[in-house]
């Protein structure tokens, strides 16, 4: 296929060197080459290979040709529109950042008056890949003499075409104008929702031959965003899709293998023995053999595998432990009910849990949960999860408008306690005010007990949940949202060991999850405790 015209490369005598920067022949008057000419001309300004030339590896060279090398036949113009790399950690992606963004910005891909960034979830990830680009223009002459690096405002700015770079993080909420040329986003995995994604994406459709480029190890589950991208490109490239504008490598030890087979390893970590220290690779899994809460660690960030960095709550085998059914017939035939209420912002879940004990002396859990009806097919895009489908089959209640209407949760709630021998109900303080007021409004009369949300009041809760679950003696009927909801949840600890669900660590909701904990925490709460006679003989 053509190739298309390639900018001249800022030091014009490149391709003249190109045997002498060591770019292999098959990439000789390619747009490929261009890049990894312009990057062997370049010195590491930081890391293990700090003051030496700067060669690309072989993946990574692979996978610029791939993004670079595909040009549409009839315009020359490059059809590669978004290109994944996911590899495990210290395996060279914040250099390789630096190059594509630096190559867009004063080598063979620039353009005059270019708008680039560099897009992370948090403002400290997003400071590693300035700080990188920063300092190799610093170390790099040629470079310092065509850019102005702006530290204030982490923009580096070309002083001639007025091409602009710029660092921006999620929970800063960066600002940028329409007429992205490229977006290099950095670690996605750590993305709580796809605001920032979506909103570049929309930047960049504006500009002819346009690039989103993700760089980043593996996300926590099936329903992130990123997954939803490699699961694509995925298929893309075992023929199922054809999509010649998407490029996905993925670079991952398969699930099944042992922490300790050290020939998978080199499948997650390209560059091992190289960027990736082996010894510190092999240590790493030692402890994770030896100290089973560390196994997660290594896995998502040694062997780049899908699963949750942090611990998650409980595991799917914990969990699936208390699959049984539940029968509704037991909450309405006159033994206490306990319940968990946690509330929600105006836009999310608000939840309820009601817990009884059978007849066996397990605890079965009754679920509830609201959203608002009008922003449901928002959410569903935005949360990656299917809310709508949860809707259609009962599992989700949706409240007419665009926020939460309490009134409404009031009339459901006391729609569905009103024949309920109810003890008790934990809530969280926050929003509770108008909550109450609106059970008045409905004539309903709930136990309610404040159970805030903070170590001291949680931290009892999580330790009887955890017994009851680890005993097996759950009934949850697998209920979607809840499943969903306890597969986000993480645990939080303070330095006195007290325990909470921590929210902010959540991917996705996980109210039906806090509230959950909290009916079975009234229950315990409420147990008349066993009298020791013997000792009280004695």
């Amino acid at each position: 296929m053509p190739i298309g015209k390639v900018a001249v490369p800022l030091n014009p005598q490149f391709r003249a060197l190109y045997a002498d920067l060591e770019v292999p022949k098959a990439d000789w008057g390619k747009p490929s080459g261009e890049i990894i000419a312009f990057a062997h001309a370049l010195v590491v300004p930081a890391g293990k290979h700090v003051n030496t030339p700067l060669r690309l590896r072989k993946f990574q060279i692979d996978y610029i040709r791939d993004v670079y090398n595909r040009h549409d036949e009839a315009t020359g113009q490059r059809v590669v529109k978004q290109a994944v790399l996911s590899v495990a950690r210290r395996n060279g992606k914040t250099l390789l950042a630096a190059v594509i963004l630096l190559a867009h910005l004063a080598g063979p891909f620039k353009r005059p008056n270019a708008t680039i960034v560099s897009a992370a979830t948090t403002c400290k990830q997003a400071g590693i890949v300035f700080r990188f680009v920063k300092d190799m223009v610093r170390v790099n002459s040629f470079l310092g003499k065509a850019l102005k690096v702006i530290d204030s405002t982490k923009r580096i700015v070309h002083r001639v075409d007025g091409s602009t770079y710029e660092a921006i993080a999620a929970e800063a909420g960066g600002q940028f104008g329409m007429g992205l040329a490229l977006c290099v986003y950095d670690e996605l995995a750590q993305a709580k929702n796809r605001d920032l994604y979506d909103a570049l994406m929309t930047s960049l459709g504006s500009e002819t031959e346009s690039l989103m480029m993700i760089i980043s190890t593996q996300a926590p589950n099936d329903l992130h965003l990123l997954s939803e991208l490699i699961d694509y490109g995925e298929r893309v490239n075992s023929g199922v899709i054809m999509d010649p504008s998407f490029v996905c490598h993925l670079h991952t030890v398969p699930i099944e293998a042992k922490l300790d087979d050290e020939s998978q390893w080199k499948k997650a970590n390209p560059g091992l023995g190289d960027y990736r220290d082996r010894s510190e690779l092999r240590n790493a899994v030692k402890r994770a053999m030896q100290m089973p809460s560390q196994e997660s660690t290594v896995r998502v960030y040694y062997l780049n595998q899908r699963v949750r960095a942090e611990m998650p709550y409980l595991t799917r085998g914990v969990y699936e432990l208390n699959t049984g059914e539940v029968d509704p017939s037991i909450f309405s035939d006159g033994r206490p009910v306990f319940g968990g209420l946690d509330l929600s912002a105006s836009t999310d879940l608000t939840a309820l849990v009601l817990a009884a004990e059978t007849d066996n002396g397990d605890i079965a859990l009754l679920p509830f949960a609201w959203t608002p009806k009008d922003t449901i097919e928002a959410r569903t895009h935005r949360d990656r999860a299917p809310y709508d489908a949860w809707e259609r089959e009962n599992y989700l209640l949706t409240s007419p408008g665009k926020t939460v209407d309490y009134d409404f949760v009031a009339h459901q709630t006391a729609g569905i306690t009103g024949c309920m021998n109810v003890v008790r109900i934990n809530y969280d303080r926050w929003r509770i005010d108008l909550v109450r007021q609106a059970f008045a409004r409905v004539g309903l009369a709930l136990p309610l007990v404040e159970c805030g949300q903070g170590y001291k009041d949680m931290s009892p809760c999580v330790e009887a949940f955890e017994r009851v679950a680890l005993a097996g003696k759950l009934r949850h009927g697998g209920h979607p949202v809840m499943r969903w909801c306890f597969s986000n949840a993480v645990i939080g600890r303070d330095a006195a060991g007290n325990r909470k669900l921590d929210k902010s660590k959540a991917y996705g909701r996980i109210d039906i999850a806090v509230a959950a904990v909290m009916a079975v925490g009234a229950m315990k709460a409420s147990a008349v405790p066993e009298v020791d006679v013997a000792a009280m003989i004695a």
